[in-house]
């Protein structure tokens, strides 16, 4: 494929902008090569400035679930361009929008909206220490949860791509508030809480870890922090920025039956332009201005474009067997690569929630935790992404990212990337 203009356009941006990107998973690092530059979305597909176009399993990182440029998305945005971009003051359609996500996730009674997943994390968890008058918090090893100081410890996704899982600029003392467990480990549950569960302010964990790659949780797992957070008086936030709306209608938490006391969400809210939230029962919303003490703000929180494109996103995903449809999709697509790895003789498993998927070069029949995604073999994954670029599939270019299928892959797209795939697995060996 001829990328010039991409190319180009990579050495200028390098002059204007850190690494010639605005957020680090763009670059390529984790996987050689430069950046693509894009055009267009049209359903399925992305269109690189060259005119290239290709299949795309990242749509904008999650929320895409409908694929690119959807008419109802765009209507509901150019509805709202003719009354204005923003106001910095409240709207109905704010109303509307926490209505729906209030009664579309169980757990959430009310909800504030903010503008990304980082200040949903950010907000949630000083609300929690707000709550309990306790400063310690647990995260989990690769899991992401925004580039928030105290939880850049550890952390999946971007940072583990480029190696560096610990960010300098962040005081010792903020990450020594931050306890960091590996995942899907219940026995180092139970050793911290024995020793500092009376301390500890929250627990936040992505209920379906996707931040390195996509890993759900083992068996009773997330009970058992349900369990040990309400024992200790411990908050429990379920991180939902990928996985709401994403995976079933009320998130990784109706999957799970599990319910959190906070939730933080993102990515499908929005429709695809920034936007995120915070929510959970009322008693602990209620502690945050100007009802309560715990300061949060926000000029651009609850922007009437984002949340009419969000409100269109939600009354689409709720329509009858969407999410059935997504599941039985992906599926298709990952038995049919898990063959042609197997007739290959390349070493592959696959992990998949819903739409959701990760992908790992690796021995193991199942990858349940952060270890076993650290050993997974990066050099046939790289191979792997280029080979699939080189025919038209556009994957996360980092081994530690999840695969999102949407509502606009059909049959022909499945098809075409499972014949890629196959020269992908061949050219491995």
């Amino acid at each position: 494929m001829n990328r010039t203009r991409s190319q180009q356009l990579y050495e200028s941006a390098l002059q204007y902008i850190p690494g010639g990107v605005n957020s680090p998973v763009r670059a390529f690092k984790g996987v050689g090569g430069n950046p693509l530059f894009f055009k267009g979305g049209e359903g399925a597909y992305l269109i690189d400035v060259d005119g290239n176009r290709y299949i795309d399993y990242v749509g904008a990182w999650g929320p895409l679930i409908l694929g690119h440029n959807h008419e109802k998305v765009v209507a509901a945005i150019q509805a709202q361009l003719e009354n204005g971009i923003a106001y910095g003051a409240s709207t109905e359609a704010e109303v509307e929008i926490a209505k729906k996500i209030c009664s579309m996730v169980h757990s959430v009674e009310q909800v504030r909206l903010v503008t990304s997943g980082t200040e949903a994390t950010m907000s949630a968890i000083r609300l929690a220490r707000g709550y309990t008058g306790r400063d310690k918090i647990v995260k989990f090893e690769g899991c992401y949860h925004g580039h928030v100081d105290g939880l850049l410890v550890k952390a999946g996704s971007g940072a583990l791509t480029l190696g560096e899982p610990d960010s300098s600029g962040v005081p010792q003392a903020y990450s020594e508030l931050t306890h960091v467990l590996p995942f899907n480990n219940k026995e180092a549950v139970e050793e911290y809480f024995a020793v500092h569960g009376e301390e500890t302010a929250c627990v936040i964990v992505e209920p379906i870890a996707g931040n390195m790659g996509c890993v759900p949780p083992i068996p009773d797992y997330l009970d058992l922090l349900r369990e040990k957070c309400s024992e200790m008086g411990a908050l429990l936030i379920f991180d939902e920025v990928m996985t709401g709306f994403r995976v079933a209608p009320g998130g990784a938490q109706q999957i799970t039956g599990v319910l959190p006391d906070l939730t933080t969400l993102g990515k499908v809210i929005g429709g695809g332009l920034p936007i995120g939230a915070f929510g959970g029962k009322i008693e602990i919303m209620e502690k945050i201005a100007p009802v309560g003490p715990v300061y949060q703000a926000g000029t651009l929180a609850g922007n009437p474009i984002a949340v009419a494109a969000g409100l269109a996103m939600l009354e689409t995903v709720s329509e009858p067997n969407f999410y059935e449809e997504l599941r039985l999709k992906t599926k298709t697509l990952l038995d049919g690569l898990n063959e042609r790895a197997t007739a290959a003789g390349v070493p592959f498993t696959t992990n998949q929630v819903g739409g959701m998927f990760g992908c790992f070069f690796s021995e193991e029949e199942k990858v349940t935790n952060f270890d076993q995604v650290m050993a997974a073999n990066t050099e046939h994954f790289q191979s792997y992404f280029h080979t699939m670029l080189e025919h038209g599939v556009y994957l996360a270019p980092s081994a530690y990212e999840a695969g999102f299928v949407s509502s606009a892959h059909g049959d022909e797209e499945i098809s075409k990337t499972l014949d890629a795939a196959e020269k992908a697995f061949s050219a491995i060996n």
